[in-house]
């Protein structure tokens, strides 16, 4: 039995006149990457400088204008990344690079070195906050651990004093969310005093779920908190820095943002010590798919995924929202119904807006392609073969007819698993447009009758093969399906009924076919089935539906 008496609830924070809950996220906060720093870090394998470039070029070209691009101060492939950077000048005048660094004045300089030439950087210090980390890693007082962040403050000062280029500091108080808030406002209060910020030169305070200890409502409460009660606030650009350790960084940054906060560091596909950073992808579709714009270009997901599967040597989960192979894919029969005829509805309507059951967005729109969205096996329904059938191939199966050939290729699928849309359209000529045994229609010919005493109106001269000999015959109906009907009647000695008849053009232009579905019972048994024939002229087409049903009863 697990020892659940092993661990206590995190405290929250008592806020009874909480307002974000009335919110709703409006726009876009300002996204900042920090994959080259967070995200390289928990790689198995960290990239090397040139993978790191590439990276970076990516990133300036998703839209990203805020890059953390690393700890230069902590390793020698750090500080080289950012030279190349400002030495090969790759970073973009829109573009602003964030470096992070301890509060230690020999790590400042070497930040500073490192920045040597950079028009605009944001310098990011920190330290460490939480009770806990208080108690067991540093073992300082509340005055101590403050004085570290006022004293980085101070150096930072210092030297963007003497930097020719601009520097934004940000702040973050490590732990935030295992920090009692109102030690976390005095601290990042102290860092603004020291600062200085103005409206016009503000500050960023970066509020981290270093480790996500309670559920997402409680980390909203704590950034609504800090948003009321911070020195300065219109001075004051307040970020949020989510990990996954519960698994809801989603959810709890797009509850933060509609508690105050203006700025998310996060990652792509949630890359990260631990579980992981929260994923940008993820919160920028989700807003996307609520008609916000995301402000990034990420309308190709597939070129976004292959470099970071190259140069992070991860991949990406094939469930992960909106970028895993499977998101757009539905094996459940009830699912792919639903989707066939969400398709065929905004088709009917020329719908403007995006409204199709169980796909939240259009996959077509992030570079997605409608190929997986129904994928059929042994859970799958009449609904996905017939959407299958139609999309990939142009036969509109009658309704009726659904189910009778899902249950042929529910067959299959129990047998081998998954079936391909190629293996479908295989079964289909087989159990329909090809099942010419034992009746095979050869040839026709059809005259009118214009004896007005006569209730039939169409003669019609047919000639088949039975079990491989030949033979004919010619017979009068109100139609050429009616003739052809009560001929073969009077040939096999059995007494069929045509129950229904449909007609679709296969594609358009002046080469198309045509297919033709005939549901036909036989009286005697009362078994009834459906047959399909597909020819360049429709009345071949439906005759060749007609053997093809008359095959399926077996009645010869």
């Amino acid at each position: 039995m697990l020892n659940y008496k092993r661990y206590q609830r995190n405290p929250v924070v008592p806020l009874p006149d909480r307002q974000w809950p009335d919110k709703q996220i409006e726009k876009a906060p300002i996204w900042c990457s920090v994959d080259l720093r967070d995200g390289n870090q928990a790689l198995i394998e960290p990239m090397v400088v040139e993978e790191k470039i590439e990276f970076f070029q990516m990133l300036v070209k998703l839209g990203f204008k805020e890059i953390e691009v690393g700890f230069p101060s902590a390793s020698q492939i750090e500080y080289d990344f950012l030279r190349q950077l400002v030495d090969r000048r790759l970073i973009p005048e829109d573009v602003t690079v964030q470096v992070l660094v301890q509060c230690r004045e020999h790590l400042i300089k070497r930040t500073f070195e490192a920045l040597e030439g950079v028009k605009k950087a944001i310098v990011h210090i920190y330290n460490s906050t939480s009770a806990l980390q208080r108690d067991v890693v540093f073992r300082m007082s509340k005055e101590e651990i403050k004085e570290i962040a006022v004293d980085g403050t101070k150096l930072v000062k210092e030297y963007a004093a003497h930097f020719p280029g601009k520097i934004i500091l940000e702040y973050s108080p490590e732990s935030f969310t295992g920090t009692e808030v109102e030690y976390a406002l005095e601290v990042c209060n102290a860092v603004i005093d020291t600062w200085q910020p103005t409206p016009q030169d503000m500050v960023i305070i970066n509020l981290p779920a270093t480790v996500e200890m309670n559920t997402p409502n409680v980390y909203a409460d704590q950034i609504e908190w800090m948003n009321c009660h911070l020195k300065n606030r219109d001075s004051i650009l307040l970020s949020v820095h989510p990990h996954n350790d519960r698994g809801t960084g989603v959810a709890i940054t797009e509850l933060a943002l509609m508690a105050g906060a203006e700025r998310v560091e996060g990652t792509l596909f949630g890359n990260g010590e631990r579980t992981g950073n929260v994923d940008i992808l993820t919160l920028a579709y989700n807003m996307f798919s609520q008609g916000i714009n995301p402000n990034l270009e990420i309308d190709h997901i597939n070129g976004i995924i292959e470099i970071y599967e190259r140069l992070c040597k991860m991949k990406v989960h094939e469930r992960h929202p909106y970028a895993g192979k499977l998101v757009f894919t539905a094996f459940s029969g009830s699912h792919q119904d639903a989707i066939n005829k969400g398709l065929q509805a905004m088709k009917e309507r020329n719908s403007k807006i995006w409204a199709v059951p169980y796909l939240p967005i259009d996959p077509a729109d992030i570079g997605r392609e409608y190929e997986p969205i129904v994928r059929i096996n042994s859970q799958s329904g009449k609904g996905g073969v017939a959407f299958i059938m139609e999309y990939y191939f142009g036969f509109k199966l009658p309704k009726g007819m659904h189910k009778e050939f899902a249950d042929v290729i529910q067959k299959l699928s129990e047998k081998q698993g998954e079936v391909t849309p190629e293996q479908i359209m295989s079964e289909f000529k087989t159990c329909y447009i090809d099942k010419k045994e034992p009746f095979h229609f050869r040839k026709c010919r059809f005259e009118d009758v214009t004896d007005y005493d006569d209730p039939y109106n169409t003669k019609v001269f047919i000639q088949y093969t039975h079990n491989g000999v030949e033979k004919t015959f010619e017979e009068e109906g109100n139609g050429p399906i009616d003739a052809i009907q009560r001929g073969l009647q009077k040939e096999i000695g059995a007494e069929i009924k045509i129950l229904d008849y449909t007609e679709h053009a296969l594609g358009g232009g002046a080469n198309a076919k045509a297919a033709a579905y005939i549901h036909m019972l036989d009286c005697k048994t009362r078994k009834a089935t459906f047959g399909v024939g597909v020819s360049s002229n429709i009345t071949r087409a439906s005759i060749r539906a007609i053997f093809s049903a008359l095959n399926r009863l077996k009645l010869g």
